[in-house]
């Protein structure tokens, strides 16, 4: 299958419409532990403009807000947008696309994206854009989801459907890119003129009452992940369940499920 950037973003666009109502509930337990972090790459502080681009629900902007910053948030999603407005009067917020930002040259201090930039369907784009909107010596920053090996609840979850069902069985549309490892984010901040880049692992624990709480977030509140896990057989859906149910509970504290969950944060200045 060739890559189709528009399928892609119809792809994307079609889940966090649906995602948008439950993403709170669900998945926002997973990614609320980066935010902090991600902003402190960022150096966000008050006075700041920053942009906080695939904004979502608005979280990363509330945090933005509250460290006195003045916050444009940007989605492609209306329901994510009408989210976003309705819990946070006190930024602004955009419709629009990552790739083609709606703002003039060297308009802000800071951009940022929680986990936002892998799903846009090239990258590259919206690291030039968000280079381009940024006064000289302004920072970006942006998170995304560190290898199986390190973010246990995508471990438990790959293993499992391994054995029991179908990794491909959603046939999604082919991502244009993304980050694998942190040298790919350092090589793509380079590209697009950013210096000063680093990059670092952070990581957290995302709890749960037990595992059917764990397969019901990544299904209701994710892109690719909940398409993979919808296109499975029911029998292999159960026996997937089964699977992650049994290996979780080494993970269990008390009546808590502590699943660890690792991101990695990218950061650079323009020059």
């Amino acid at each position: 299958m060739a890559f189709d950037p528009e399928a892609v973003r119809a792809f994307e666009h079609a889940r966090w419409q649906e995602a948008a109502a439950v993403y709170e509930t669900t998945f926002a337990n997973a990614t609320k532990p980066f935010i902090a972090p991600l902003l402190d790459a960022a150096a966000v502080a008050p006075g700041m403009r920053v942009l906080d681009i695939c904004c979502g629900p608005g979280f990363v902007v509330s945090a933005a807000v509250a460290r006195g910053a003045v916050v444009h948030g940007l989605d492609f999603s209306s329901a994510m947008l009408a989210v976003a407005m309705s819990r946070e009067p006190a930024a602004t917020f955009d419709a629009g696309d990552a790739e083609s930002l709606p703002y003039a040259d060297a308009m802000f201090d800071a951009v940022v994206a929680n986990f936002g930039i892998h799903h846009v369907p090239r990258p590259e784009f919206a690291l030039s854009e968000a280079y381009r909107v940024l006064r000289p010596g302004g920072r970006v920053a942006f998170s995304f989801w560190a290898e199986p090996s390190d973010n246990i609840a995508w471990k438990l979850v790959f293993d499992a459907v391994a054995r029991h069902g179908d990794r491909a069985a959603a046939r999604t549309p082919v991502p244009g890119g993304g980050f694998g490892t942190p040298a790919q984010c350092a090589e793509a901040l380079r590209d697009a003129g950013f210096g000063d880049h680093s990059t670092k692992q952070v990581s957290a624990i995302w709890s749960h009452p037990d595992a059917a709480s764990l397969v019901t977030a990544l299904r209701t509140g994710t892109a690719r992940m909940a398409a993979m896990l919808e296109a499975q057989h029911s029998d292999a859906l159960y026996a997937i369940t089964a699977d992650i149910a049994q290996n979780v509970e080494r993970y269990r504290d008390g009546g808590q499920l502590g699943v660890p969950v690792a991101a990695v944060i990218a950061s650079g200045t323009k020059s």
